[in-house]
C-alpha cells in the first residue's frame, strides 16, 4: 500500500493474482512497469477524481444488463467506470461467489478485467445474503493461506485449526504447536533425506506390496491364463486354477489336464528358455532389492519406536540417578543424547528408502552409467554404515542402569554418550553434504528436493501475537487472528522466532464479528 500508493483492497487484489509471492510482484514491477502491473491484476486505480464522482441523486442510467433503468441510488459505478443496476450486480456476485471465484470478481463489462472493489460486494450480497457475504469474506481470509506458497494448513487429524507460515525455504520440515511433524511440501510426514517424489512412491509401495507380496511370492504362482496367484495344496505339480487352467507347479508354464508318471500332456519343463528364465530372474532381483531396503528400513522405523517408549524409563533413572549422592548433579547429557538419538534414527531410517530410488533405475537410470552409480552407492553406503554403527552404541549407552554405577562408571558413560552424540551429528551433516552435492547435485533432473538437515531437530513453528479486531462489513483485511493487520505491517509479514516458521490459527466466532474456521469450509457451509 505505502510503496505504490494503494487502497488496501488494490494490494489485496495485487498479491492475490500474484500468489501472495512479493518478490515475483515487484520483479514484474521493476521489468515491466506500473501500468502493467496494475493491467495484468486487474487493478484500476483512477487518478481523476471527477471520473469516480458518485452519480447525482436526481440522475437515472440504463442497465446495459437488463435494459432498464435504474436511478442513481439504485445503480453502482466501479472504478473501471463501468456502471450497471444494483440487481445485475448483486446477481453476478453472488454467481461467482458461488463458483468459487469470490478472490477475482470482475467487472460485468464485456472485456473488462477489472476487479470489483471488495467492499461494493460485500455490501450488496450482505443485503440479500447475509451468510454468503461471510463466505465472501472467507474465501479472502483463506486466499493468504491456499493461494501462497509459504502458508499451508496444518495436516493433523483432526484438524488443529492452525497454519504453518515459513520464512525462506518451502522445502523444509516443520512441527506445528499441536506437536505434529510434517514436510511443508508435501504435507506428509516428515521423510528427509528422501525427496517428496521419493517417499510418495515408496509409501505406494510398501502400502501395496510390503506382507502381501512377499507372502504371495512365497507360496503362490500366477495362472498362465487369468494370472491370479495359485496356491498348491497337494504334492502333484500338475495344479489347476479356478478359471479351469491347468499348469505345471515347476515352472508354470500351462498344460493339459491328463498327467501320468512319465509325462504331462503338452509340456516339458525340462527344457532352458533363456527369456523366459532372465524375466525370472530379473522379478526374483528386484523383489530381493526391495526387501532388502524395506527390511531396514522397517527396523530402524521399530527401533524409533521403541526408543520412543523407553524414554519415560530412561528419564526414571535420571531422577533416580539425581537423587544419589554424587557428584555429577547434571543429567541434561541423557536428555541430550536421547533428543539425537530420535533425530538420527528418524534420518538413518528414511536413508535407505532415498538408497533404494537413488541407485535403482526408476528415476535416474539415464543420468549415470553403471560405473558412476556404483561408485556413488558405495560412498552413500559407506556413509550409512558409519552413521548406523554409532547410532547403535548410542542407543546402547542410553539403555545402561547408569543409576546403579558407581561415579567413575557414571562419568565415563557421560563422556560416551557426549562424543557419541557429536560423532552422530557430523556424520548426519556429511550424509546430507554428500546427497545434495554428489548425488542428487550432479544430476540435469531438478525434480527432486530435499529438507535441510536441521541438528537441532525440526523446527517448531511459534504462535503469533494476537492483534486484530477486524468487524464483518467492514473494508479492513479479514486475516486470521494470531497475525498482524496491514495497519500495522506489510501484508504477508509477521513475527517468528529462530525457527523461521510460524502459525497461524483460524478465528473463530463471537458474536457477529468473527466466523468459526475451525473446520474445512465445506463443513462450515453446511452449518
Amino acid at each position: 500500500m505505502e510503496l505504490l500508493s494503494l487502497k488496501e483492497h488494490h494490494a489485496r487484489t495485487l498479491l492475490i493474482h500474484y500468489r501472495w509471492d512479493v518478490e515475483k510482484l515487484l520483479a514484474v514491477l521493476v521489468e515491466k512497469g506500473k501500468s502493467c502491473l496494475f493491467t495484468e491484476a486487474g487493478v484500476t486505480v483512477v487518478e481523476n477524481v471527477d471520473d469516480d464522482a458518485p452519480l447525482s441523486s436526481s440522475s437515472t442510467i440504463t442497465c446495459d444488463i437488463c435494459i432498464e433503468d435504474a436511478s442513481a441510488d439504485t445503480a453502482t459505478r466501479m472504478e473501471c467506470g463501468h456502471c450497471f443496476c444494483n440487481n445485475c450486480w448483486t446477481e453476478h456476485f453472488i454467481i461467482k461467489i458461488n463458483e468459487g471465484q469470490s478472490r477475482r470478481i470482475q467487472c460485468m463489462a464485456h472485456r473488462c478485467s477489472a476487479i470489483c472493489d471488495e467492499a461494493i460486494v460485500r455490501n450488496l450480497v450482505s443485503r440479500r445474503h447475509p451468510n454468503l457475504a461471510e463466505k465472501f469474506d472467507r474465501f479472502l481470509l483463506e486466499s493468504y493461506i491456499e493461494d501462497n506458497k509459504m502458508v499451508k494448513w496444518c495436516p493433523s487429524i483432526p484438524h488443529c485449526g492452525k497454519a504453518i507460515r515459513v520464512e525462506e525455504d518451502e522445502f523444509c520440515e516443520v512441527e506445528c504447536s499441536c506437536g505434529l511433524q510434517f514436510c511443508f511440501s508435501c504435507l506428509s510426514e516428515a521423510h528427509s533425506p528422501c525427496s517428496c517424489l521419493m517417499w510418495e512412491r515408496w509409501s505406494k509401495k510398501c502400502h501395496d506390496e510390503s506382507e502381501t507380496v512377499n507372502w504371495i511370492t512365497v507360496h503362490t504362482k500366477p495362472c498362465p491364463k487369468c494370472y491370479k496367484p495359485v496356491e498348491k495344496n497337494g504334492g502333484c505339480n500338475l495344479v489347476s486354477c479356478i478359471c479351469g487352467q491347468s499348469f505345471c507347479w515347476v515352472c508354470g508354464g500351462a498344460t493339459g489336464r491328463d498327467h501320468t508318471w512319465s509325462r504331462i500332456a503338452g509340456h516339458s519343463c525340462g527344457r532352458y528358455k533363456e527369456d523366459r528364465e532372465k524375466q525370472t530372474e530379473r522379478a526374483k532381483r528386484d523383489l530381493y532389492r526391495y526387501m532388502h531396503y524395506h527390511n531396514r528400513f522397517k527396523a530402524h522405523t521399530d527401533s524409533f519406536k521403541l526408543e520412543s517408549k523407553l524414554k519415560e524409563s530412561i528419564l526414571d533413572k535420571v531422577s533416580v540417578a539425581e537423587e544419589r549422592e554424587l557428584r555429577l548433579k547434571d543429567f541434561s547429557w541423557v536428555t541430550n543424547g536421547l533428543n539425537r538419538l530420535f533425530r538420527s534414527r528418524r534420518v538413518l531410517s528414511y536413508s535407505y528408502p532415498f538408497a533404494f530410488y537413488m541407485f535403482g533405475e526408476e528415476f535416474f537410470k539415464d543420468e549415470m552409467t553403471d560405473e558412476e552409480r556404483e561408485i556413488k552407492k558405495n560412498l552413500f553406503e559407506d556413509q550409512q554404515q558409519q552413521l548406523e554403527s554409532n547410532v547403535e552404541k548410542l542407543s546402547m549407552s542410553l539403555e545402561e542402569p547408569f543409576q546403579q554405577f558407581s561415579q567413575d562408571k557414571v562419568m565415563d558413560i557421560r563422556m560416551r554418550v557426549i562424543n557419541l552424540s557429536v560423532t552422530i551429528d557430523t556424520l548426519c551433516q556429511k550424509m546430507y553434504e554428500c546427497i545434495e552435492s554428489d548425488l542428487l547435485g550432479s544430476l540435469h533432473l531438478g525434480t527432486h528436493h530435499i529438507a535441510p538437515y536441521k541438528s537441532k531437530g525440526i523446527e517448531r513453528a511459534s504462535e503469533l501475537s494476537s492483534c486484530w479486531n477486524t468487524k464483518l462489513g467492514s473494508t479492513d483485511e479479514y486475516l486470521p487472528s494470531g497475525g498482524t493487520s496491514e495497519h500495522d505491517r506489510p501484508s504477508g509479514s509477521g513475527s517468528s522466532d529462530d525457527s523461521g516458521c510460524s502459525y497461524r490459527k483460524r478465528a473463530k466466532k463471537e458474536g457477529g464479528g468473527f466466523f468459526d474456521l475451525n473446520l474445512p469450509a465445506e463443513i462450515v457451509d453446511r452449518n
